[in-house]
């Protein structure tokens, strides 16, 4: 019995039953030889951090658009912070702890230059529409590494079902989905409160005395209302006082932060780059690299264009507009 056989058989003596045991897995598309190290979730969450996709996470924007300051949230910190909710909540109902992590992990790696909006502008002018959720499957399935990552079946369903209205297969999945909307709630006030366009006495007065005064009382407070959920129902849920007053503050953020407020007066601005873009390669599809011109006879012309414009970060979006739309100066001055 090599590691991987006795972690496996570890998994079925401690995890609970509304765990996902990795040797039942739906496998992978691709048949491969199985690692004596690890199990099949381990590798996929190894494969995604070490792919492209995720490093440029990094360069993406999660609320504020391109930010100068240094510690306002990106898209990967935004995924790591998910991550590390994800798990606390796996570990205490003994959930698959690795098939939750490789999900969290994956799941915005799809997303565009400048966040939603940048998502909101592919929407708006794609003939299929676009969301980041698909697009992210997408990149597992096909684009990293020009053939995919070759994921297992639980990882990728996870990933698709993490926004919308889409429904994850596995509780490790369904775990994420709230996951994810935990996390951008507390750090997205965190970030509000620096920026200046929030101070903590603005927040929802009802939704405080329940949550708590700060985003460390209040990450708890829906942490533990997950948790109990699950032990006592046996359902992977945020509900009763402490849903109705996180969603109550979610509702609140999105009044207050993600729509019209000081944090989106750049918003139009980006959505035109991204839209003058995709245009612009419409067009002359030869000005993309190589590698995206090649998948033109595969995928099309427009999804090659969406898959360009959507791998690209802020800082590449807006090299590219300037390089293609702004003149450069004269330099021979003699």
């Amino acid at each position: 019995m090599n590691l991987r056989e006795r972690y496996e058989e570890l998994e079925e003596k401690i995890l609970s039953p509304l765990a996902t045991i990795s040797k039942n897995s739906k496998g992978r598309e691709k048949d491969e030889k199985k690692c004596d190290i690890r199990t099949d979730f381990q590798r996929d969450r190894d494969r995604i951090i070490h792919s492209k996709a995720f490093r440029r996470l990094k360069h993406k924007t999660q609320v504020f658009i391109a930010p100068e300051g240094d510690h306002y949230r990106t898209r990967l910190t935004h995924t790591l912070e998910v991550s590390q909710i994800a798990r606390t909540i796996s570990r205490a109902i003994r959930l698959n702890e690795d098939l939750t992590e490789a999900i969290a992990l994956g799941h915005d790696l799809g997303h565009t230059p400048f966040g939603h909006t940048g998502e909101f502008a592919l929407d708006k002018v794609t003939s299929n529409g676009f969301k980041h959720n698909y697009q992210s499957l997408r990149v597992v399935e096909y684009l990293e590494k020009g053939k995919g990552l070759n994921l297992t079946h639980e990882v990728k369903d996870g990933i698709l079902s993490h926004s919308g209205e889409l429904t994850a297969a596995t509780n490790e999945g369904k775990v994420v989905k709230l996951a994810d909307k935990i996390a951008y709630i507390n750090h997205d006030i965190d970030d509000a409160i620096r920026a200046g366009i929030l101070k903590n006495d603005d927040l929802p007065k009802e939704c405080i005395k329940v949550l708590g005064k700060t985003n460390s009382e209040r990450l708890n407070k829906m942490i533990m209302a997950v948790i109990m959920h699950a032990i006592n129902y046996g359902e992977i849920k945020l509900i009763g006082e402490v849903g109705e007053a996180t969603w109550e503050l979610r509702r609140f953020m999105f009044e207050n932060v993600y729509y019209g407020s000081e944090a989106k007066k750049e918003e139009d601005k980006a959505q035109n780059l991204v839209i003058s873009l995709f245009e612009y390669y419409m067009k002359k599809p030869e000005e993309m690299p190589k590698e995206y011109n090649q998948r033109v006879i595969e995928f099309g012309l427009e999804q090659s264009v969406i898959d360009y414009i959507a791998g690209m970060t802020d800082r590449y979006a807006i090299h590219e507009f300037n390089r293609l739309f702004i003149p450069s100066p004269w330099q021979k001055y003699f």
